[in-house]
């Protein structure tokens, strides 16, 4: 299906993919890693929870919930009196206004942001941060990014694997605990991260079968239909 016909629906999983235009390498050194992630956290953490992340040198894949529009705060003003009137607002500055202004403002048409908007917002930021720094020009992302819903808790528990499994499964290291750019590191680490963690451990029962279920060899055929 393509991309463009799976729309990003408040409440619903997603499998979420991009790569650099015509493969190209979008990750050099640790720097533009800790970037992305940092825009990620500027982002799409407004919009969605985030459930499992690995950054590969020319691709990345995300496991994320798009949050209930009721969790999705509103735009902050970059200044507002009393009853919101008259405010200029400032692109990208989000911020849950307090909810005793919220009801005074039934009038107004207060704004939240788009969740496929802020994709676009994290992937326009990284590639300005990008062409700067290696002095290059031109889009670095496909045009489309990919995503296809999950349904499932079979299908989300084999996601957190894939997700985790993609560095070896590329050649890149040979067990998942080697590779320094996914989430599968926070799981067994009291590190502070924006993962809903317990949520991906309540999954498994419990941290001991999230690890004996990483630790199993899982055939991709079992999940192919949520991979791209």
């Amino acid at each position: 299906m393509a991309s463009k016909k799976v729309p990003l629906v408040n409440g619903k999983y997603y499998h979420i993919l991009n790569k650099g235009n015509n493969s190209e390498i979008i990750f050099k050194n640790k720097e533009d890693y800790e970037h992305f992630l940092n825009l990620i956290d500027k982002y799409l953490l407004l919009v969605a929870d985030i459930y499992a992340w690995v950054l590969m040198k020319n691709h990345f894949h995300l496991l994320i919930k798009i949050k209930e529009d009721k969790d999705i705060g509103y735009l902050k003003p970059l200044s507002y009196s009393t009853d919101l009137k008259n405010c200029d607002y400032l692109e990208n500055k989000w911020k849950t206004i307090p909810d005793i202004l919220v009801s005074k403002s039934d009038d107004l048409n207060l704004k939240k942001p788009i969740p496929s908007r802020q994709f676009s917002h994290l992937f326009n930021a990284y590639a300005k941060y990008f062409n700067t720094k290696y002095h290059r020009t031109g889009s670095l992302f496909k045009k489309s990014f990919s995503k296809k819903i999950i349904y499932s808790k079979s299908y989300l528990q084999y996601m957190v694997y894939y997700i985790h499994h993609n560095p070896v499964h590329h050649g890149f290291v040979k067990n998942m605990i080697e590779y320094p750019w996914s989430s599968f590191l926070f799981f067994p680490s009291p590190k502070e991260s924006y993962l809903s963690r317990d949520k991906v451990i309540l999954w498994f029962d419990n941290i001991n079968n999230f690890e004996e279920f990483h630790n199993t060899d899982h055939s991709f055929e079992k999940f192919k239909d949520i991979l791209f």
